[in-house]
């Protein structure tokens, strides 16, 4: 099992490029399967999530493939020809890793009018119940059990498939939305999403299935209209993913946190709003423009209070990077989670490292220190992964992060990308 070996206390200069975001990635790879067409996307980041789903795809019956090596001008895109699926089912086998696996629920009962999918799986931070999924899909006329671990829908097409309908979830959900957006592109009639997610990457999936003939209006608001089609074709060009705003939000609090200054390309600004002004309000300077944002700090950063909530407020997918940032800043800070239960699991690696956490319920007090001191640590999850790798750039001595296997699954060769900037680290063999 590899490992990373961090040695702390070097800045970060120089230019990184911003990868194609994972969370756009998954869904939109699924919604390939909402046409017999085949579908070529670029800036497909080469991530473990991503080989998952490309091998879920596989088994369905669909051709799935990179059309070049890694590190070649094609090597980040993907052609999806799913007009053979002759197997509507995603197994526990592909899916216990990825809850993401959830995404081709939508597109398999809309196309085909039948599906089953396992009950997913995936980082342990909280409960994320696909109800809300199922329940969209059941005021869509879909028939659902669960039984034996799996879903089992059935729409049937010679019944007239799915029909629109309005649907209000009890709560906001990314992939709920993208679930059902897709399942209703080819419904019969309207179908009104209400307290919709609005993350950037949902309009991207929306931006797609419009190029492939569907018909989407509010995307990117909380109601989204679809008016269901008879069909859906290959876009008449490549959709290229949208840039991951959750890696460039990691890499603006690396360099918050060691200090530097670093150019990201390809990254978005308009999607780090949130974070650029904690970010700033911690003392970093950021300037950007429309494919990239600069980031230039020195010395220790200032404690910031925060709370995350859905888009366009602060992602939780960035709280235990930032908790990073805090527990080295001047003075004490307060972090309140409201999206996942088991959100801190990382803080007792923190405390490892000699960081200042105390924790009461969802809240979080961090008290920063001047500076950390080296240890062996263990990834619990994906974000906290990227978390203790920040830590671990800040940290005196050698830092190891274990079980990076999460890392993989949300962040391109990070450790290669950090050491073009002048990290030292790493990537080891833990026997060695």
């Amino acid at each position: 099992m590899d490992q990373l070996l961090i040695r702390g206390g070097r800045t970060l200069q120089g230019e990184v490029a911003i990868a194609g975001a994972k969370n756009a990635a998954l869904p939109e790879l699924c919604a390939a399967l909402l046409t017999p067409e085949p579908v070529t996307f670029d800036n497909v980041p080469r991530l473990q999530d991503v080989a998952t789903t490309l091998k879920l795809l596989r088994n369905m019956g669909a051709q799935a493939d990179w059309a070049g090596e890694r590190d070649t001008p094609q090597g980040n895109s993907v052609r999806i020809d799913a007009s053979s699926v002759t197997s509507p089912e995603a197994p526990y086998e592909l899916v216990k890793t990825m809850r993401a696996a959830i995404l081709v629920l939508g597109p398999l009962l809309s196309r085909f009018g039948e599906a089953t999918v396992s009950l997913p799986g995936g980082c342990a931070i909280g409960s994320r119940p696909v109800d809300q999924h199922i329940k969209g899909l059941q005021a869509m006329g879909a028939q659902i059990v669960v039984e034996h671990g799996y879903i089992l829908a059935k729409a049937p097409k010679g019944d007239g498939g799915l029909k629109g309908a309005r649907i209000t979830t009890d709560m906001v959900t990314v992939t709920g939305t993208e679930n059902l957006l897709m399942a209703a592109t080819l419904a019969q009639g309207e179908t009104v999403l209400e307290n919709a997610a609005q993350e950037p990457e949902i309009p991207d999936l929306a931006e797609l299935l419009i190029s492939m003939g569907a018909k989407i209006e509010g995307h990117g608001s909380s109601r989204i209209h679809v008016q269901g089609v008879d069909r859906l074709h290959a876009p008449k060009s490549a959709h290229r993913i949208v840039a991951d705003r959750i890696e460039a939000g990691t890499f603006l609090c690396a360099v918050a946190a060691v200090g530097g200054d670093v150019t990201l390309r390809g990254a978005r600004a308009d999607h780090l709003d949130a974070v650029i002004e904690k970010l700033r309000e911690a003392g970093a300077t950021i300037t950007s423009g429309s494919d990239w944002i600069r980031v230039q700090a020195a010395g220790r950063p200032r404690a910031v209070s925060f709370r995350t909530s859905e888009y366009p407020a602060f992602p939780t997918d960035m709280q235990a990077q930032f908790m990073a940032v805090n527990a080295i800043a001047d003075g004490s800070a307060q972090i309140a989670e409201t999206i996942f239960e088991n959100r801190f699991m990382h803080v007792n690696e923190l405390l490892r490292l000699g960081a200042k956490v105390e924790i009461d319920g969802r809240t979080a007090m961090v008290t920063g220190v001047e500076r950390l001191s080296g240890a062996t640590v263990m990834a619990t999850d994906l974000r906290a992964s990227a978390s203790l790798i920040i830590a671990g750039l800040v940290a005196e001595g050698e830092t190891r992060v274990d079980r990076i296997y999460h890392l993989d699954r949300g962040y391109d060769r990070m450790e290669a990308k950090l050491r073009g900037l002048g990290a030292d680290i790493e990537r080891i063999k833990a026997s060695s």
